[in-house]
């Protein structure tokens, strides 16, 4: 009995592997930036990547490679951000009002000639015939000399009465947040004062008194990476600070802050 059981158990786990191949599935991924959204029985993982990576999965074990968002690089991002050549970070993806909203970055590394752009789709099964993304451009630009932060890394929260926002940012003054239109689209604000939300250093300085340019905060605020969720009455901010991508040297770590409002 148990020698059958046994070869039922190896025969099913034959078929699972053999289905598997046959859909190209994978179970061990590489992703950076990773963001998902489950639509119906199927989740949808975006990630950075040349035209933003996606990926999907019913089980969160076995994962089928899809077409990138982008198949060419968005013109107005290579007229933003020169030598851009379409490698998409950081993408955050929210449903609303019966769209997707998918919330993107485009970047000059280490540096923070930096936008977010957006785009919006009906559906993110592929096989549907309204499959189809529409790229909104830009959302929200950085230009060095003329802000102190940069614009990558988005988030999308919204607030107790469902005004939208965006957390975002990456070194230079921290981890900031702009409020946009109600059909997200678009800023509703200034980019002028832009509250911050948090960083790394601490603020010794009376800023209000120093020019719009600080290079040192770009290598010494090492906080990037925003992600809000309300839970209970709260706001909880997650961030990623100190340092990555150095190996065994690598100090990065992940910090948790709270706030009612």
């Amino acid at each position: 009995m148990n020698r059958l059981l046994t070869l039922n158990i190896c025969l099913l786990l034959l078929f699972l592997a053999t289905c598997c191949q046959a859909q190209n599935l994978k179970t061990n991924i590489s992703v950076h930036d990773p963001v998902l959204i489950k639509q119906d029985s199927v989740y949808h993982l975006f990630c950075t990547g040349r035209g933003i990576s996606v990926w999907s999965s019913t089980d969160l074990q076995h994962w089928k490679v899809e077409p990138p968002v982008f198949a060419t690089p968005p013109q107005w991002a290579m007229d933003v951000v020169p030598g851009f050549k379409g490698h998409i970070w950081a993408p955050d993806v929210s449903y609303h009002d019966g769209l997707y909203y998918l919330y993107y970055s485009v970047s000059a590394f280490g540096k923070n000639t930096s936008c977010i752009g957006l785009a919006t789709n009906k559906t993110l099964d592929t096989a549907s015939p309204n499959y189809n993304w529409t790229d909104h451009g830009k959302i929200i630009e950085s230009i060095p000399t003329q802000t102190n932060w940069n614009a990558i890394d988005p988030n999308l929260i919204t607030d107790n009465d469902g005004t939208p926002y965006l957390a975002f940012g990456s070194f230079w003054d921290g981890i900031k947040l702009v409020k946009l239109k109600a059909d997200r689209t678009g800023l509703a604000q200034t980019t002028d004062n832009l509250p911050t939300l948090a960083r790394r250093k601490a603020d010794t300085t009376n800023r209000a008194l120093l020019p719009r340019q600080y290079p040192a905060d770009a290598g010494t605020n090492a906080i990037e990476a925003p992600f809000i969720f309300k839970h209970d009455g709260y706001f909880y901010l997650f961030v990623s600070v100190d340092y990555c991508c150095r190996g065994p040297k690598s100090t990065y770590k992940m910090l948790v802050g709270r706030s009612k409002n």
